[in-house]
């Protein structure tokens, strides 16, 4: 009698333990589902001002990263110079939210990101829209929610298009030190890329009148260069001058020119942008050469890592 209880009460036992593990199991499973419905439903959304129409937008992070791309990079460059891009663009994204101010995150436009919508993509790339949407689109795929931080921090990760040789330490642009940020050789960019050298002409009076100077006698002296080539500080009619805040002046494409003056005041510039941070120009040939998108990053911004948002 007392084996026969012991048996029912084994029975009874195994029926309740067999129920509760299958219940954990059905407990957990709807629980994973749930967080994916969540993610699916919560993307990471970030708000654009766009300062010709003052009109903000509330965007998804990788559709407003896919337009950035489209206006900031050829498309037309290797697959992992887009990926590269997309990363760069995403951080800086979420660098500005980070730190927002206004009632918005970031600009359209060169004070942040320029951005293309679908109707530019089109009108700029005509018969090859498609394909080249579906390339940028790629890229932004493939490294969905990837930015860069450095100790744990979403890192300001400036670019430009492309550089004299040599980047820029961020300090002799921006006047910030950025430990990220450092001079870096970037011999992808030469003469052998188009435009990389131009040479722009002014009038003397167009010259002294944008300069605000006497065009009596135009002097240029006292010619200082940072050790990456590019103009620091000079003088010109013993007025000194920061070569960022001539080139913005003058709108030269990068502050490592040279100034001639004949008839006219001819100025040859050397690379384009400011230099702090990722060329572009030398991303796509570090692709070229068969670099992926992280030892590009990780060459242009010092000890970072790559996290996810």
């Amino acid at each position: 009698m007392k084996n026969k209880i012991l048996c029912i009460v084994v029975i009874f036992l195994s029926v309740i333990l067999a129920f509760v593990v299958s219940l954990k199991k059905e407990t957990n499973f709807s629980f994973e589902e749930k967080e994916d419905k969540i993610e699916e439903i919560k993307p990471h959304n970030i708000t654009v001002m766009n300062p010709n129409t003052n009109q903000i937008s509330v965007m998804n992070i990788e559709d407003y990263i896919v337009g950035v791309i489209a206006a900031e990079m050829p498309a037309s460059f290797e697959i992992e110079a887009l990926k590269s891009q997309a990363v760069a663009a995403r951080t800086y994204a979420i660098y500005k939210q980070n730190h927002r101010k206004e009632d918005y995150d970031i600009t359209i436009g060169t004070n942040d990101q320029a951005y293309n919508t679908k109707e530019e993509m089109q009108a700029k790339w005509t018969d090859k829209y498609q394909t080249y949407l579906d390339k940028i689109t790629k890229a932004v795929e493939e490294t969905k929610g990837e930015v860069l931080t450095y100790q744990n921090e979403v890192i300001e990760s400036f670019y430009f298009s492309m550089s004299n040789g040599y980047t820029e330490d961020s300090e002799l642009v921006f006047q910030t030190d950025l430990p990220y940020i450092k001079s870096v050789e970037s011999a992808w960019d030469n003469s052998n890329l188009k435009n990389y050298e131009v040479t722009k002409e002014f009038t003397k009076d167009e010259f002294c009148k944008l300069l605000n100077i006497s065009c009596e006698q135009i002097e240029i002296t006292d010619i200082n260069r940072t050790e990456s080539g590019r103009i620091n500080t000079l003088k010109i009619n013993n007025q000194e001058w920061r070569g960022v805040n001539l080139r913005k002046i003058l709108s030269l494409r990068s502050t490592d020119f040279d100034i001639n003056i004949e008839e006219k005041v001819k100025i040859t510039t050397r690379g384009s942008g400011h230099g702090v941070g990722m060329s572009q120009y030398g991303a796509n040939g570090m692709a070229k050469e068969g670099k992926n998108y992280q030892e590009i990053l990780k060459y242009f911004y010092q000890n970072i890592e790559i996290s996810k948002i």
